[in-house]
């Protein structure tokens, strides 16, 4: 710098203590008391509150004082839980993007740069803007010139241009402005609440939209809910008929003396609407948006340990129907690691740093100026990873020469340049746009020798899978001298081969899309297994001259897009999404953030810049196309999680709503009582939920196809298992409520027969979640891989036990002998005998298991 710039430490703290820090004040939407009153509009708490109101107001008479404490305490209870779920899952989320985006701001610092937190920034700091960077608080530009994105301002997406010559309106930037192009310097003004943005702040922010997945699940249970009603319905008309018809043996005498029996029909009515009341809370699945909640918090803590940070819930739950993945090469697929392997002058010598090369200086003067990034307490900050791995290269250089005037590296152009207060411009980038303005090159000699062979050079290194950039200076950008070629290098990921393989295997075209020329592209591609016989390797010329009709014909067959342009990203994305494709892309430039935000899923890379992430779905944390496989794999294992948590759900709820009904029918109008239904339903809700979210994402898992945009929740193999093992269910406990026989097991009284019924149910409920844990015909199939699966329903088990022992009169629970703890184990086993049969009459046919 030719001043002494920046604030010092004793200013930084001044300023800090008088105009305050640069954070904002967010909003609490999430407090847990208002979570927990919320939760009381649930349908299921409502219901809950009905039933709690009825045995009140209508049963005063016979008022049980152990019931309604039961009750009140079961809506409390589903209450807590589903409050305090939601709220720890939000925290955590909140806690994640904290941790993990840590927003750098480059400020001058006691005479020197430095790269500091957002929050960090103060009043009168000096900021060093460059493109792809998020402005960090409000202030005036005092250098340069800058072309921004105030979308989140004016509403409207298009350019606009900031600079030193502007009137004072024109070089006032705002806090969250995206800059598109250029570089420059701000003075900080306004900070946190104080600035545009922050004013703005607390009053928009508000909760997330529910993702299509979890809506899709909540229409699922309104429809389920729907047949909860109708079973209520039907259960309360089979039980008047009953009381009124049956028990009056048709006459229509004694028919009509009972309607009119005003007390006797009130008994009726309030006992059916129990009744009603019960079966709905047996229906309704409310537990299925607190699984999604569940699912999803406990996927995405395991996520980020893989360096998979979800940003929107949509990019989890998509991500395992991939079809196509438009992938980066360069950090995703390589190390990202750029280094100067080599210097090569044009007749090919090797360049050695100890040579006494005539133009060592203007060499070192080109490489160490023309570059984007700086040297901060002998750090390399700032800048893409091309002109890093230069500016590597000559870091203990010192340039005599001054930059006076420059131009940014930007995709269209692919070359970047300064002018100096020598009048000399130094240029570097794609041999295809500095070599037409090149006549002559130095030789290893110092000797300016006319342009012959470099193209030759030029494609002996790039077949090898190098990068090479022209490196060229002269008085005007017309008439250039080639100073060197900088021969740039790689390094594949040790994973990379084989994790495009799995991605692969998992029925997902990888196209690679990288900056390279096309024979750089296609040696990289081999090396990565991309290429066969039918590949097809695009480069951006060849793609503008291509209609989308064409593209659409060959899509199958494109493996590589050389040369590539954000704006060809962006229209692969669209042609691949007409063609009812789910398209994954990865991206690290601003001006990626279109094609990341038009993708199904925007794949940010952690190494990219701001409003890439901000565009995108799902951060990947390390740049490593193995952590993209994870995420495919975690958002497969979350959809089949959900599908073993429905399946287990209905199963349990269609005996449920066939033994209430029928019940009716064969006088045992109360197998389960209402506090013994909130047991049931808490097991089914919570602990199932916690119970199915932890289940292990099998590598398995991407050996199959993906999952249709569209799919329905529900599959045939899983329509299958509810239906014959939830019919079974019930007729079992239909046979055990009813058969003489039993009696030879079960002490004669009533009291011990439901006691035992009640334990039947449960442990049918522990067996049916077993079996839809795993398709397999094994049920401890992977269970050791979810132990919180194992230690539930062991909890389950206990409780249970304890309860048919002490339950009492709140759970109408009267003791059994061991003799009768066994047989009543043994009757629910037999479950396990039919799912057995069941999976192997399938397979027998050919039907395929699994969900």
């Amino acid at each position: 710098m030719e001043k002494t710039i920046g604030l010092s430490d004793e200013m930084v703290k001044a300023s800090r203590i008088k105009y305050g820090t640069n954070s904002m004040t967010k909003k609490n939407n999430n407090s847990f008391i208002k979570l927990l009153l919320s939760s009381l509009g649930d349908p299921i708490i409502k219901i809950l509150l009905i039933a709690l109101a009825i045995k009140i107001f209508f049963l005063f008479k016979s008022f049980d004082i152990y019931e309604t404490i039961g009750i009140l305490i079961a809506i409390f209870l589903a209450s807590f839980i589903s409050s305090i779920s939601e709220y720890g899952s939000n925290k955590a989320f909140e806690r994640l993007l904290i941790e993990s985006s840590g927003i750098k701001v480059k400020v001058y610092r006691n005479n020197k740069i430095e790269s500091i937190n957002i929050e960090d920034v103060v009043v009168g700091d000096i900021v060093k803007l460059t493109s792809g960077d998020k402005v960090p608080a409000d202030g005036y530009i005092i250098k340069g010139e800058l072309s921004l994105d105030e979308s989140f301002i004016t509403g409207e997406a298009k350019e606009i241009y900031k600079g030193i010559n502007n009137d004072k309106k024109g070089r006032f930037l705002y806090k969250g402005s995206t800059i598109y192009k250029g570089d420059g310097l701000m003075e900080v003004s306004l900070v946190g609440d104080k600035t545009f943005m922050g004013g703005i702040s607390y009053e928009v922010q508000c909760q997330n939209d529910e993702s299509p997945l979890k809506e899709r699940l909540r229409r699922l249970a309104k429809e389920i809910s729907t047949l909860g009603y109708i079973g209520s319905i039907l259960a309360s008309m089979s039980y008047f008929f009953m009381q009124i018809v049956v028990n009056n043996h048709f006459n229509m005498t004694l028919i009509i003396s009972t309607i009119h029996n005003f007390p006797l029909m009130m008994e009726y009515i309030i006992y059916a609407l129990t009744l009603s009341v019960t079966i709905i809370i047996m229906a309704v699945p409310e537990g299925l948006p607190m699984m999604i909640t569940l699912v999803l918090s406990s996927n995405m803590k395991r996520m980020l340990k893989e360096n998979v940070l979800v940003r929107r819930l949509v990019g989890i739950e998509t991500s395992g129907s991939l079809n196509t993945l438009l992938c980066d090469k360069t950090g995703t697929l390589t190390l990202g690691k750029l280094k100067v392997s080599d210097i090569i002058f044009g007749d090919g010598t090797i360049f050695n740093k100890n040579s006494t090369f005539k133009y060592k200086d203007i060499l070192y003067t080109s490489l160490y100026l023309n570059n984007e990034s700086e040297i901060s307490n002998n750090t390399i900050i700032g800048g893409n990873i091309t002109d890093r791995a230069i500016k590597r290269y000559v870091k203990s250089y010192k340039p005599i020469e001054k930059v006076i005037n420059q131009k940014t590296f930007d995709s269209v152009n692919k070359y970047s340049y300064v002018k100096t207060n020598m009048n000399n411009y130094y240029i570097k980038g794609a041999s295809e746009k500095i070599l037409p303005l090149c006549k002559y090159y130095l030789s290893s000699n110092g000797e300016k020798r006319k342009i012959d062979n470099i193209e030759f050079l030029i494609k002996r290194y790039t077949s090898k899978g190098y990068r090479v950039l022209l490196n060229a200076y002269g008085k005007d950008l017309n008439d250039l001298t080639i100073i060197c070629l900088i021969i740039l290098s790689d390094e594949i990921r040790n994973n990379a081969k084989e994790s495009i393989r799995r991605i692969e295997n998992a029925g997902i075209k990888v196209v690679m899309i990288t900056g390279d020329d096309a024979l750089t592209a296609r040696k990289i591609g081999n090396d990565l297994g991309l290429i066969n016989e039918k590949s097809i390797i695009l480069t951006h010329d060849d793609i503008e001259k291509m209609s989308d009709s064409n593209l659409s014909q060959i899509s199958d067959n494109i493996s590589i897009i050389a040369r590539a342009l954000p704006e060809d990203k962006a229209r692969l994305v669209g042609i691949y999404k007409s063609l009812n494709k789910v398209v994954g892309m990865t991206g690290d430039g601003v001006n990626d953030a279109i094609a990341l935000k038009k993708s199904d899923v925007g794949f940010a890379l952690g190494s990219g810049s701001e409003v890439c992430k901000e565009s995108s779905d799902i951060v990947i944390l390390d740049d490593n196309i193995s952590s993209i496989c994870n995420a495919i794999l975690y958002g497969r294992c979350i959809f089949k999680s959900i599908r073993k948590f429905v399946t287990y759900q209905l199963t349990v709820n269609i005996c449920a709503l066939i033994l209430s009904i029928v019940g009716c029918l064969i006088h045992v109008t109360t197998p389960i009582t209402i506090v013994q239904m909130l047991w049931l339903n808490m097991i089914m809700d919570t602990f199932a939920g916690l119970a199915f979210s932890y289940e292990a994402p099998l590598i398995e898992y991407l050996d199959e196809s993906p999952k249709r945009k569209d799919e329905k929740i529900m599959n045939k193999y899983m329509i299958n298992q509810i239906l014959v093992n939830g019919l079974y269910s019930s007729i079992l406990c239909i046979l055990f409520l009813k058969l003489p026989i039993i009696k030879l097991f079960i002490r004669g009284e009533d009291k011990f027969l439901l006691t035992a019924f009640f334990a039947l149910f449960i442990f049918l409920g522990i067996i049916n979640a077993f079996l839809s844990r795993t398709h397999r015909l094994n049920l401890f199939s992977n269970i050791l891989k979810n132990k919180v699966f194992i230690l539930i329903n062991l909890f389950i088990f206990i409780t249970q036990i304890i309860i048919i022992y002490y339950g009492g009169s709140i759970f109408r629970t009267y003791g059994l002998t061991i003799k009768e703890l066994l047989f009543v184990l043994s009757l629910s086993f037999t479950l396990v005998i039919v799912d057995f049969i069941r999976k192997i009459t399938l397979k027998k046919h050919n039907i395929k298991l699994g969900m």
